[in-house]
């Protein structure tokens, strides 16, 4: 006797639909649980320079309140917020927003460390893969510290992991928008070589009105030597 095997075209329509939603469901859950653009946070130091840029934890709380709110007069000029108004969350949450995003590879966000100590922040956003693979970069120094070329090798440092190292995001361009008044935040980008890119009208929501920014890039065709490395010999 011949026994005849069922081709797929022969199976029953609801039994197609039912296996087409199962190997949805179970790409999606394969999705949730490993990501595929999943950003792995480093430790990023560069050699003989002093801060390093690290993920903030749990356990920073107390050294990144301290920072922060004694900064916050000195930040408040330049700080972005949310036209919507919408509720404020606590550091416990914060953070693991920051992990959902590090997962999901929406977002990437550094403490500089210098001495042991919080001295600002560093941080990539608006993640963009696919045909543009871009990102938004943001970063704020303790006023104690500006002056000391802490900003401008953070931001190096960040280009050259987000750029070009094989472990990073693997992305091609970097934007970094400024407040056209904002001279020491311009300097920053001056400093690491980045392009100027031309104004953006009311591009970004500030003190309680929208206001235009200036915006520059940094690509990977730029790399080179490193971004951090051309900013050292800079400086010597």
């Amino acid at each position: 006797m011949r026994t005849h095997m069922a081709q797929p075209s022969m199976l029953p329509v609801a039994t197609i639909r039912a296996v087409s939603v199962f190997q949805s469901i179970n790409q999606s859950l394969k999705q949730a649980f490993h990501p595929a653009h999943q950003i792995r946070m480093p430790r990023l130091t560069y050699p003989a320079f002093p801060i390093t840029l690290r993920p903030l934890t749990m356990d920073d709380e107390e050294d990144w309140n301290e920072v922060r709110w004694r900064n916050n007069d000195w930040l408040a000029p330049w700080e972005s917020g949310d036209p919507m108004h919408s509720d404020s969350i606590t550091f416990n949450q914060w953070i693991q927003r920051q992990r959902f995003n590090e997962q999901h590879g929406e977002g990437a966000l550094f403490a500089m460390e210098y001495q042991m100590h919080i001295v600002g922040q560093i941080s990539l956003g608006a993640i963009s893969y696919g045909a543009m693979r871009t990102g938004v970069v943001g970063y704020w120094v303790d006023q104690r510290y500006a002056g000391h070329g802490f900003a401008p090798m953070a931001l190096a440092m960040l280009a050259d992991w987000a750029l070009g190292d094989p472990f990073g995001p693997a992305l091609h361009r970097l934007e970094i928008a400024i407040l056209p008044d904002n001279a020491r935040s311009l300097a920053v980008v001056r400093k690491v070589g980045a392009h100027h890119e031309g104004l953006r009208e009311r591009y970004m929501y500030v003190n309680g009105r929208w206001r235009d920014h200036v915006t520059f890039a940094l690509f990977a065709e730029d790399i080179g030597s490193g971004f951090a490395s051309r900013l050292a010999g800079g400086r010597s």
